[in-house]
């Protein structure tokens, strides 16, 4: 697919994405006019927000079905849609004593309800927001937290950047003894902060550029990874993944260099 222009959606709860940076690092990388739109969710009518509070999972044992969110929950998706930085006073993974009381939206089902905003086929569309999506896989049976759901409009998930790859197994081993004595997990996230992204994380807006190129690779070839590890389309699993190959290596693979260059 040919695209002539990229809007880039803010996640204005997210003071650490530099979208100056994010811009510059589009424009130099390829030959599309960029766009900065605000954060698309604020444009939301009580419709849009209705269908928005409909795509939540509370069951990730089982595929999709349409959530019928109660009045309360609509209001509280509306406080969210307005003022996105409330998403930081409710229940994190960590911290959930059940899965459902996180908050997850299925992506693709986010996906159709943004449709609307391919109004032609020479503009990409790409949302930064830090709702969490996941994507049910028939393999296991389950729902699994999602960085990036591609395609066009795409999504960028701040909190599935930080949820989805896994961190170390000693780090988990490590709270779950600390739970057991019933003692705070700070001091594991200390002693592995280098080994993983945290909510805030001055790294992320490197990382996002990484999640960027596999949109745009996705949209123009048809394919968004690459199982290269030291390659930025590599779709990493673990969070010591995705830091080797967004932050220590930092660039395409050569087969994917050469496109990107043919692209110029």
């Amino acid at each position: 697919m040919n695209f002539t222009k990229i809007i880039l959606y803010k996640e204005p709860a997210i003071s650490e994405i530099n979208i100056e940076k994010l811009t510059k690092f589009l424009e130099d990388n390829f030959p599309f006019e960029v766009k900065i739109e605000e954060n698309i969710f604020k444009k939301f009518d009580l419709k849009n927000i209705k269908e928005l509070s409909n795509t939540r999972i509370t069951d990730i044992r089982n595929s999709f079905s349409k959530y019928d969110s109660n009045d309360t929950e609509i209001k509280f998706e509306e406080k969210l849609c307005r003022n996105s930085s409330i998403m930081d006073s409710t229940t994190k993974i960590e911290d959930a004593q059940e899965i459902s009381q996180v908050f997850m939206y299925d992506g693709f089902e986010l996906q159709k309800i943004l449709r609307y905003l391919n109004e032609d086929n020479e503009t990409l569309q790409v949302i930064l927001t830090n709702r969490l999506t996941c994507t049910f896989d028939e393999n296991d049976k389950r729902y699994h937290a999602r960085a990036v759901i591609c395609a066009n409009p795409s999504i960028i998930s701040t909190t599935g950047i930080v949820e989805a790859p896994a961190k170390p197994k000693e780090y988990y081993f490590e709270v779950m003894k600390l739970r057991t004595q019933g003692l705070d997990i700070k001091s594991a996230k200390e002693k592995y902060k280098d080994k993983f992204l945290e909510y805030n994380d001055k790294r992320l807006t490197k990382i996002l550029e990484g999640y960027l190129l596999q949109i745009i690779f996705y949209n123009i070839t048809g394919e968004s990874f690459c199982e290269d590890i030291e390659c930025r389309l590599n779709n990493a699993h673990w969070q010591k993944d995705l830091l080797f190959s967004q932050l220590e290596i930092s660039k395409l693979c050569k087969k994917h260099n050469e496109i990107l260059t043919s692209l110029n």
